[in-house]
């Protein structure tokens, strides 16, 4: 099943704009970014953000508690972290099918094209839901992998907890109206 980028965090959403998966003017957009707190470090390549995190670029909107971000010697995107309770992101594609997205963690490994979503994981595009521990998505190959959460054995005054599984909602398709004689 083939599913069009998950997130174009501020500075990705131009790593994605020319293949057409994300809004086609997202990367010609000015990016925002609110925090409580921001420190820009140029010499080691890593940027921070922390408290009440918001970033917008077009159609792309991203939240969390804490945003980090690092950069190789030449100023190329390498990895973005955000953490939240959940940490969200929301993207409207040229398709039209807003994907959204939570979990305590997101990640996205730009020079590798994956992006996780960490504990308490959730993908929405359109009406299909994919829910579990964690999501990983291969923006280049278009591959989703999902896997529950392990067992929790039981420790003093709590009780053992099931392994949770991954849970995926694909509706039916939308049958055509036949037309009247």
């Amino acid at each position: 099943m083939k599913l069009i980028p998950l997130v174009s965090v501020f500075l990705i959403g131009s790593l994605f704009a020319p293949n057409g998966m994300a809004l086609g003017s997202d990367s010609e957009q000015p990016i925002e970014i609110q925090a409580d707190f921001a420190e820009l470090d140029d010499q080691e390549g890593k940027t921070i953000y922390v408290g009440n995190v918001v970033v917008i670029q077009g159609s792309i909107k991203m939240t969390g508690d804490k945003l980090k971000v690092n950069f190789s010697e030449e100023r190329d995107l390498e990895d973005v972290f955000i953490e939240g309770r959940p940490a969200y992101f929301k993207q409207t594609p040229d398709s039209g099918d807003d994907v959204e997205g939570e979990g305590l963690r997101i990640e996205y490994h730009a020079q590798k094209n994956l992006l996780h979503l960490i504990q308490k994981a959730k993908l929405t595009q359109g009406n299909r839901i994919f829910t579990g521990d964690r999501i990983n998505y291969d923006t280049a190959k278009s591959v989703i992998t999902a896997r529950g959460a392990p067992p929790v054995p039981e420790t003093a005054g709590t009780p053992a907890k099931k392994r949770e599984r991954v849970r995926i909602i694909i509706p039916p398709k939308k049958k055509k109206p036949s037309s009247e004689k």
